[in-house]
């Protein structure tokens, strides 16, 4: 028989117990899913959420992030001269400020408003209507009433307050640092309804071109922009893009969407790397603990067992791979267990944890990639062979004669 075949015999004989090592097994290695998936589960949704804007690269006049630290100033010659490298393929400078609506009867509602120069990518997806126009010219800096209204792009949490749709009329009174102001409002024409890669549940979010954000607010606005969006060409990838405009304006901050997630990695996102580290050892602990102490207890019910098997002429080596084996099985089936367990609780943390409040609706805490089912099964399987250790020291230690005269008498 093999050391596997007589391994399953020496489980069946005793269903309690082994049902209730894979029920422990189970229990931590569903645990122990979760941790690994939360552990890099914000970073790879993250990256996910910066790739899914179309752009990889990101400049700024600081390494702070986009509206906390200063702009980029005489933003249009700065994408001017991006745009004529060779390893960029786009360019979209940005201005991000935050209005009111100011609709007849409505409450007030706080928006993002957003400007940018309408090209061939915007980084929000359509989902009805149509875009902002290529080459709008907004009015023409005519007083808001004797001008053409100047378009703009709703999310769908302001489409859904408002009750708006494509052809609808928004009016919006820009806020100045962070306040009403006396700026009159501005009626601007809906093209369509987006779907807004970093919005939340709680924000609205409105996008219209520079010049009438710059019109919104009241024609001050200086040439400038808080983040500039960059799309690399595929030959020369995101890394070129980044030395090549480094080299042009030494006095900006380029970043690639790597060097991003490497840097949230480092600040932000480290606290559940950490907290995952140590639930994550905590439970392979108790699962060495569980195994240990089952195949302990069994290896102490069955010394005479053992003795006679040795007696019978089986190798000390055999009888090692038998004990193995065992644990392996416990281990093996409680981790297969805890798959379908660990994603069904992944599933229902990751609803919980998405509730707290500045969330972008598409960030997920809990992320499935096929290495954390690899390290899953690597990390339990080493947990069953250190688990078997000493139960395997026992059997290997025993004497023969003296156990099996033991068992005579007793």
């Amino acid at each position: 028989m093999t050391p596997l075949g007589l391994a399953w015999r020496s489980l069946s004989r005793e269903p309690v117990h082994a049902a209730l090592g894979v029920c422990g097994v189970a229990a931590v290695g569903a645990l122990l899913f979760n941790m690994l998936l939360l552990s890099r589960g914000l970073l790879v949704s993250f990256k996910d959420l910066l790739d899914s804007v179309g752009f990889d690269v990101r400049v700024m006049a600081s390494e702070s992030l986009p509206t906390l630290g200063p702009p980029v100033e005489h933003a249009t010659e700065a994408a001017r001269a991006i745009r004529a490298l060779p390893e960029v393929e786009e360019v979209v400078p940005m201005r991000i400020g935050r209005a009111f609506t100011a609709s007849a009867g409505r409450p007030e509602i706080a928006i993002i408003l957003v400007g940018c120069e309408p090209r061939g990518r915007g980084a929000w997806r359509i989902m009805s209507g149509r875009n902002l126009s290529r080459g709008q010219k907004d009015g023409g800096g005519l007083p808001p009433v004797e001008a053409r209204a100047p378009e703009i792009v709703v999310s769908k949490n302001l489409a859904k307050a408002l009750g708006l749709e494509p052809g609808s009329r928004l009016r919006l009174r820009a806020a100045v640092d962070g306040g009403a102001s006396a700026i009159p409002a501005v009626e601007f024409r809906v093209m369509g309804i987006g779907e807004f890669a970093f919005e939340s549940t709680e924000e609205a979010t409105a996008v219209t071109t520079l010049s009438a954000l710059r019109l919104a607010r009241g024609g001050t606005d200086e040439d400038e922009a808080d983040l500039i969006l960059v799309a690399s060409r595929k030959k020369h990838g995101a890394a070129a893009a980044v030395a090549a405009i480094q080299g042009l304006r030494p006095d900006l901050h380029a970043f690639s969407n790597e060097q991003l997630v490497s840097r949230f990695s480092r600040t932000d996102f480290s606290y559940f790397r950490q907290i995952s580290f140590v639930l994550s050892s905590i439970t392979l602990f108790f699962a060495f603990l569980l195994v240990a102490t089952l195949l302990t207890v069994s290896v102490n019910q069955r010394f005479g067992e053992v003795a006679a098997l040795r007696a019978l002429g089986f190798s000390r080596r055999r009888i090692v791979t038998d004990l193995f084996c065992e644990s392996l099985l416990l281990v093996g089936a409680g981790g297969i267990l805890s798959l379908p367990i660990g994603a069904v609780l992944a599933r229902w943390l990751d609803t919980i944890l998405r509730t707290m409040p500045g969330l972008p609706v598409r960030l997920h805490f809990f992320v499935f990639e096929p290495r954390v089912f690899m390290l899953h099964a690597t990390l339990l399987a080493f947990t069953g062979l250190l688990a078997a250790a000493y139960p395997v020291y026992l059997a290997a230690r025993l004497p023969i004669a003296a156990t099996l005269r033991q068992e005579v008498v007793s």
